[in-house]
């Protein structure tokens, strides 16, 4: 990581204890970014599922010779926090179940076991989802799912739960299926850390010239 900064561009910095004096200093708050283009040209990229033994470094030195290159595969998915937008190993992950929900807004009296993890995993601590699945007759189908809560989806008025068919102005027929569903909070964020692992890796062939881009536009 200390070699990504060398390109970064000095700023002049204040001295918080000394006014007259200026230190300069790497103004990290530059930014670099990829092109939309490039980002969504599948030519220019493969699709790579993320092992619990790998880091960003580790799949730079893999596929791009250097653990320095780990910024472009950071970068080109639009990860920030290395740390949480990064999928945990599963130790890593159940500690950090374990511990956000045994925090106190989740912890509530029924919690006899002290513990966040059986928490989670409980069937009678679930979070509620309307599912709407949206299809026409050329099979275009879109899925939205909507996080509610108790009351709500006990509530079959607030969402017309079943299916129901419309023509459009244009004579399209539009099938919309409304169908309701829980999971435990230990699902969920198994899920959610699952979804991170599917990443987009730039082809090799692009590096060179993205890393002179890079360099001309930090300095």
């Amino acid at each position: 990581m200390a070699k990504f900064f060398n390109y970064f561009p000095k700023t002049l910095y204040t001295n918080a204890n000394n006014t007259s004096s200026l230190n300069n200093v790497t103004n990290i708050i530059s930014r670099f970014k990829f092109e939309d283009s490039l980002k969504e040209n599948s030519s220019a990229f493969y699709y790579y599922e993320i092992k619990d033994s790998d880091t960003p470094e580790i799949i730079a030195r893999k596929f791009y010779d250097h653990v320095e290159r780990h910024w472009i595969v950071l970068l080109y998915n639009n990860i920030v926090d290395p740390q949480y937008d990064w999928p945990l190993e599963y130790r890593t992950l159940i500690n950090y179940i374990d511990e956000k929900y045994s925090a106190s807004e989740y912890a509530d009296t029924a919690n006899t076991s002290n513990s966040g993890i059986s928490w989670a995993q409980s069937v009678n601590n679930v979070q509620a989802y309307f599912k709407v699945i949206t299809s026409t007759i050329s099979d275009t189908i879109t899925v939205e799912k909507f996080e509610v809560d108790a009351n709500t989806y006990a509530n079959n008025t607030v969402m017309n739960i079943g299916t129901t068919n419309y023509t459009l102005q244009n004579d399209t027929n539009l099938n919309v299926k409304i169908t309701k569903e829980t999971r435990t909070h230990y699902d969920y964020e198994v899920e959610l850390n699952e979804k991170k692992r599917k990443i987009k890796l730039l082809k090799k062939e692009f590096v060179p010239q993205i890393e002179k881009e890079f360099k001309r536009v930090l300095r």
